[in-house]
Order: C-alpha cells, then structure tokens, then sequence
C-alpha cells in the first residue's frame, strides 16, 4: 500500500472553505488544473454512490465514485474507478479542519501500484492536483 498526503493552511474559517470544495461534483469550480465534471445519472452529487466523470474533448479521462460525504465533519471520501494510470484502490480522502490561522486542509490518499507508477502517481496526483488545488485555495482566500 502506498500513500500520500498534502495539506495547506487557509484563512479562513472551515465552513467557509467547504462551501468552495465540498460539492464533489464541483472540483473543476474552484480547482484550476481538473476539467469540469459531470455526475453520471444526474444524481445528487453528495450522495454516496455517486459517479464524477471527467472528461476532455469528449472522452472521459477518469472515474470517481464518492465512498462517502459528510458535511458536518468537512470531510469526503472517493476512490478511482477509471484512470489512466496503473493503480488499484485508489481512495482520496479531502478534509477541512479547524486551525488557529482560519483552516486546514488535508487531501490525501492510498493505493496499489507497482514501485515503477509511484513517482508518476506523485507527480500527477500528489503535486499536480493536490498540490495545485492547495495552491489555489492559499491564493483564494488571502
């Protein structure tokens, strides 16, 4: 099992910050390097069960099926059931907790792959999306 994380520390309060990143349909609203998605079925995206697919050009890149979504907690749970990447269950986890500088927010994950796909996971989810999602939530609230 392989894993990382990324955190940043936002100024602002938890509820404020959830109520940019909660909605799991949303990534592509507020993130600025994901395309937007669409909710296959056209369900309640908070709903556990519920399918985000990206896609470019009109082709779906990858598949995301929400595990679990609490808003109270400021917290979600989902995991990858197409990418175009060799890993297996793959489970990200987004939170947002209190901090005494506004928020904190958390964006982890775990997974399978072979030593080979973990630099690659790294850079294309642990830098690229968390970390440019970090990024632009710091500049968001400054």
């Amino acid at each position: 099992m392989h894993e990382f994380s990324r955190s940043a520390v936002i100024a602002a309060t938890p509820d404020r910050v959830w109520a940019v990143i909660g909605d799991f349909g949303a990534l592509g609203d507020w993130h600025p390097v994901v395309p937007p998605s669409t909710i296959e079925g056209g369900g309640d995206a908070n709903t556990p069960g519920a399918v985000r697919a990206f896609a470019i050009d009109g082709e779906v890149l990858s598949r995301e099926e929400l595990l679990s979504h609490d808003d109270a907690a400021h917290r979600m749970s989902y995991r990858l059931i197409q990418v175009p990447l060799a890993v297996t269950d793959y489970v990200g986890t987004l939170a947002v907790h209190p901090h005494p500088d506004g928020s904190e927010v958390v964006w982890s994950a775990t997974y399978e792959g072979e030593p080979d796909v973990v630099e690659t996971v790294d850079a294309v989810f642990a830098e690229g999306t968390y970390g440019a999602g970090l990024a632009a939530l710091r500049e968001r609230f400054a």
